[in-house]
């Protein structure tokens, strides 16, 4: 993965990953923000069955895969986590699964992607897809507009945060995360304005990477955005357990094709 020196400017990329995808990939799948809980069956399931049946020959997870993710400790005393993991390690056995973290599930550590069989991914992460070079993000780094999240995901991001944070016991970990989540819902109202990807920052990555297509999650407002000379595509949120319902994978072709695909009547 290439490295380049930290820049003075704020829209500079510091590090990204490149993920070259072998002759053999004819079809990459990607998805974000499924916010998998134990409560939503629906949206579980769906994505089981995704996971299982698709014919692509990788499945690259943009982030926020789970609603909340406090340490990889918590995996053995939670059966939902479990299954999550059953369902990664059965898919790694028939193809590619890639992993990158989002603002919910940034601590998933490397040991539970290991024992999944599934790729981390640095955010962000060019793919090179046959002649096609296309830049992966998450996407809340973008969204410089919410300054209050991102003092938070530069504290969060911090190896010293994170390692003090792990060393606290699961109970303050969970604690954590439910009050951050009650703030978080607290504070939305009708009509509110939520942040989206910053155009200067966007067009600066795209140049940095020498990206043709920008492709993120985490606004949870699919659409297709002209950036410039290039795309902006943002991927779709998972919710099958309360409306309104939406689920869609974004499909690449080798070619150069694309698809959004609804999953809402696959399953």
């Amino acid at each position: 993965m290439p490295k380049q020196a930290p820049g003075n400017d704020v829209h500079t990329v510091d590090n990204w990953g490149l993920l070259q995808a072998p002759a053999a990939w004819h079809t990459v799948d990607l998805i974000s923000d499924l916010h998998l809980q134990a409560s939503e069956t629906a949206t579980f399931e769906a994505w089981q069955h995704f996971m299982a049946t698709t014919p692509a020959q990788s499945v690259l997870i943009l982030g926020d895969l789970f609603e909340v993710w406090v340490g990889d400790d918590a995996v053995p005393l939670d059966p939902f986590l479990q299954r999550c993991a059953e369902v990664l390690r059965q898919a790694s056995r028939r193809l590619h699964v890639g992993f990158m973290p989002g603002n919910r599930d940034f601590l998933v550590g490397p040991d539970f992607l290991s024992a999944c069989g599934v790729q981390a991914l640095t955010d962000p992460t060019v793919l090179c897809l046959g002649s096609q070079r296309l830049l992966l993000t998450h996407g809340d780094a973008l969204c410089l507009e919410d300054k209050a999240y991102q003092a938070f995901r530069l504290q969060a991001r911090n190896p010293q945060w994170q390692q003090a944070f792990l060393a606290k016991t699961l109970e303050e970990r969970m604690a954590f995360a439910r009050s951050l989540r009650q703030l978080s819902e607290s504070q939305k109202h009708p009509g509110m304005h939520f942040a989206d990807a910053d155009l200067p920052m966007s067009l600066a990555w795209l140049a940095q990477t020498q990206a043709d297509r920008l492709i993120h999650g985490h606004t949870h407002r699919p659409a297709e955005h002209p950036l410039g000379s290039a795309q902006r595509h943002v991927l779709s949120d998972w919710s099958l357990d309360h409306p309104p319902q939406r689920a869609e994978v974004m499909r690449l072709q080798r070619d150069g094709a694309w698809a959004r695909h609804s999953l809402l009547t696959a399953h």
